[in-house]
Parts: structure tokens; C-alpha cells; sequence
């Protein structure tokens, strides 16, 4: 396993940007995800990785060693792909083996390996058939196994479960986490699904643009978005435009006035102080919302409920709390659940920590 370094990173196709002095640092064994709506970038910074593309300016390191410019097969990297890439008129085995038959192993090796993998992901017995034979999932598994029979020094997923259906897109992502974890690869992986990459993933990127906008953890990310466009595109938000007052009696708060009162946040970065009067967007997720009290916060949403969806596990509210404001709330397993009125208000809260506030 290795650790990669991307440096000012530039890529440019025709006239347009696709990479603007990109920065990132992959400690050895992470399962890192790279998350972005379609366009901003992300499979362009993957294949840069995997040595498909050659950058305009910048560079990309293996720990040390400088591998900008070295072809992709020298870069000992494993790559899977969203269509798996498979040739049909091979079997499993074959399928699996390509990569060592083109390193000129020898076929004992060779077939020792192969079996030692396709029993790592659950396909051991299976070699002989051909990929018709499979479903989707196994030949997604036996896309993961020619990735993992080189043993590559780090693993590249490009979307490689979109073409699953949702149960087997869930039995597959502790599937990938596993075999990464169990054998301390360094593995890069691309996808739009935001569930895929919070359940997954140790870091992530979300890329915009062709620029980072935001590097950390799953619950960084989620709890304290660096900007409008990151609250919205991982996970459920509520937005609500206001303008700072002044610092909070509480310390590290702040009163924002939004257009139905006077509100009370944290800032989403511990280094950012606000000044009064500055224009901010406040977010808070549906599921931090309660009709309950919440102790010692002056956060309230009186309203009327206006659309009621019962999901099962959950149910979702759509409460109006002003002419031009409606907030999502999220019941987890109700008691009783709450229809829509015009005529009987309701009031829902959230304690001042999940109300985050973010530059506009």
C-alpha cells in the first residue's frame, strides 16, 4: 500500500478547466471517496491517477516517488470499472487472470493466485463459468478480482456499484470495505451516491468545478458543510438565508435574524468569526428537527404542517414556518403521526449545535 500526493494539479480540455490546482493528501491504507455532482472533475482526477490521462501542470506521488509521468501499467495500480469491463467470450478464471498474464508470470503462479482471489470475494468454485452465467453481483465481484489479483499497490473504483440494484449495492459496499480493510489497500473510490460513500468511506473529497471544496471525514462533512452547495448534495438540508446580529451569550454562537425571528448557530469552520450584519446561510438537516423540547435553545419553528409522507422507519414533514420558509422535519418510528393543517399550528426545534451556519 502507498500513499498518494496530488500537487497543483492541472488539467484542461480544449478551452475549458476540468482540474484547477488540485491538493490532496491519501494516507496509506485510507479508503478515500471523491463525491461531485456529474462534470466536476472527479473521474478526470481518478484516471490522472491511474495514468489514463497526463496533466497539464502538477504532479501525482506515490509516497516519494514521482509517477506523474509514468505509463499506466507501470503504476501498479488496480482499476475497476463502473461496466466491469468484462470479455464475454472468457471464463472467470481467464477473466481474472489477464493482469498476470500480461506481467508474464509464471501459470502455476498464476493459477495459484487467481483461486486465492476468487475465494476472497466469495467466487471460489466458480472459475470455469462464463460471465453470462453470472448475475450482476458476481460478475461485479469478479470486476474486483482481476483488480485485486495483482496486487496493486493502491485500488481505483470508478462508480462500481451503479449498476447494481439496491440490495446488492448494500451486501457489495461492506463487500469493498472489508477486502480493503483486511488487506490495508489504499483504495480511491469514485461515486455520486452520497449513502455509499458516508457508510464507507474513512475520507472524502466533494469536488465542484474542478476544485476541492471540502476534505475530511463522513461526519465533517455532514454536520458542518463548508459551503451551500456541499449541505445540499450530501444529504437533506434545510436552508435558511439570515443575517448575523451579534455573538451569542454562549460562547462560540452566534444570533442570526432570519426572515420568521431571531435564530441561534454555530459557524462551520472553528476559525471563521462572523461579523454583525454579515449575510449568512443557515443549515440544520430534517432528521435534527423535533416537535419535542429541546433544552436551553431558543431555536423554534411554529408553523402549519402542509404534506405528511410515511416512509415506514420514518416520516417526513413538510412544516411552513413563514410565507417564504418551509423546513423539512423527520420522525423517526412516530407514535402517532401528524397530518396536515391549516388551522392547528405546530412547533418544531433543534438544539443550537445542529443549526450550522455557513458563508453565503
Amino acid at each position: 500500500m502507498v500513499s498518494i500526493s496530488i500537487r497543483h494539479l492541472t488539467k484542461r480540455f480544449g478551452g475549458s478547466a476540468v482540474l484547477t490546482d488540485v491538493n490532496l493528501e491519501i494516507a496509506q491504507g485510507e479508503l478515500f471517496f471523491l463525491l461531485g455532482p456529474s462534470g466536476c472533475g472527479k473521474t478526470t482526477l481518478l484516471r490522472h491517477i491511474a495514468g489514463f490521462y497526463a496533466p497539464d501542470g502538477g504532479g501525482i506521488y506515490f509516497d516519494d516517488e514521482d509517477v506523474t509521468d509514468l505509463p499506466a501499467h507501470r503504476r501498479g495500480t488496480g482499476m475497476m470499472f463502473q461496466s466491469y469491463a468484462l470479455w464475454p467470450h472468457l471464463t472467470v478464471a481467464q477473466n481474472v487472470a489477464f493482469g498476470l498474464e500480461e506481467r508474464k508470470r509464471p501459470r502455476p503462479e498464476i493459477e495459484r493466485r487467481v483461486d486465492e482471489t476468487l475465494a476472497i470475494v466469495k467466487l471460489d468454485g466458480l472459475g470455469s463459468r462464463r460471465i453470462q452465467q453470472l448475475s450482476g453481483g458476481q460478475q461485479q465481484r469478479v470486476a474486483l478480482a482481476r483488480a485485486l489479483v495483482i496486487r496493486p499497490r493502491c485500488l481505483l473504483l470508478d462508480e462500481p456499484l451503479s449498476n447494481l440494484d439496491a440490495k446488492l449495492r448494500l451486501e457489495m459496499r461492506s463487500e469493498i470495505r472489508r477486502i480493503c480493510k483486511e488487506f490495508g489497500l489504499t483504495a480511491i473510490y469514485v461515486t455520486h451516491d452520497r449513502d455509499e460513500a458516508l457508510s464507507m468511506a474513512d475520507r472524502m473529497a466533494i469536488m465542484e468545478g474542478g476544485r476541492l471544496v471540502q476534505v475530511g471525514s463522513p461526519e465533517e462533512i455532514y454536520k458542518s458543510p463548508a459551503t451551500r452547495m456541499v449541505a445540499e448534495f450530501i444529504g437533506e438540508a434545510n436552508l435558511i438565508d439570515g443575517r448575523v446580529i451579534r455573538e451569542s451569550s454562549r460562547e462560540g454562537y452566534y444570533d442570526v435574524e432570519v426572515p420568521f425571528g431571531v435564530l441561534r448557530a454555530r459557524p462551520n469552520n472553528d476559525d471563521w468569526r462572523p461579523v454583525q450584519g454579515q449575510p449568512v446561510v443557515l443549515s440544520v438537516r430534517p432528521e435534527a428537527l423535533t416537535f419535542g423540547d429541546v433544552r436551553d435553545s431558543p431555536n423554534r419553528f411554529p408553523g402549519h404542517i402542509i404534506s405528511t409522507t410515511y416512509l415506514g422507519a420514518t416520516v417526513q414533514y413538510e412544516l411552513r414556518v413563514s410565507e417564504v420558509t418551509v423546513m423539512k422535519v423527520c420522525e423517526m418510528n412516530p407514535w402517532d403521526i401528524r397530518l396536515p393543517s391549516s388551522s392547528e399550528p405546530v412547533r418544531a426545534m433543534c438544539s443550537t449545535w445542529d443549526l450550522v451556519m455557513i458563508r453565503k
